[in-house]
């Protein structure tokens, strides 16, 4: 090969990696798009008419590490922990890491019951915190509930804990247990 289209090759070979580096983009300021689909989350299965099959709603942070670390970060910032664990295995709340959910797994329901709240201990934080930190929070839920998948890296300091990080725990089979 002549030595001008070794360059050329090698110049092509490396800005094809340097655009394949990008693992995703860090939306700081914008709301995700289903944020303003807020008044689509079901708070129970009842309702006037035909029942309606809905499409399910997925959180805009539930592939994104970022998200995930930022909702990591919430749930200390928040103070989740002293009801749901440190790793969310449940302490006066329920367990976030189990198979058992009384109010649903999906991403819409956990949406629902931390911006709404839940009888019996569970506030409610719609009016109080942004939804785009919501979202965030219910990445990070689905997180240690093994629902999101496992290339998806949360926080930088995976490799300094000495548990089993969020992202690479075994993904649970959600039961809806009903109402207490």
């Amino acid at each position: 090969m002549k030595p001008r289209m070794m360059m050329v090759l090698c110049a092509v070979m490396c800005g094809a990696l340097i655009a394949a580096c990008e693992r995703e983009t860090r939306r700081y300021k914008e709301l995700p798009a289903a944020a303003n689909r807020e008044t689509g989350v079901r708070v129970s299965q009842l309702e006037p008419g035909m029942p309606q099959q809905r499409a399910d709603v997925k959180s805009p942070y539930q592939e994104n590490a970022w998200g995930i670390s930022e909702g990591k970060r919430l749930y200390a910032a928040y103070n989740c922990a002293p009801c749901h664990g440190v790793n969310g295995g449940g302490a006066i709340g329920p367990a976030l890491i189990d198979d058992m959910w009384i109010y649903g797994a999906k991403a819409d329901q956990i949406y629902a019951t931390i911006s709404q709240g839940r009888p019996d201990g569970m506030p409610s934080f719609g009016g109080h915190i942004p939804t785009q930190q919501i979202w965030q929070l219910v990445a990070y839920v689905q997180s240690m509930a093994g629902e999101v998948r496992a290339t998806t890296a949360a926080g930088r300091n995976d490799a300094q804990m000495g548990a089993v990080p969020e992202s690479r725990q075994p993904a649970q089979t959600p039961i809806q247990t009903g109402h207490r």
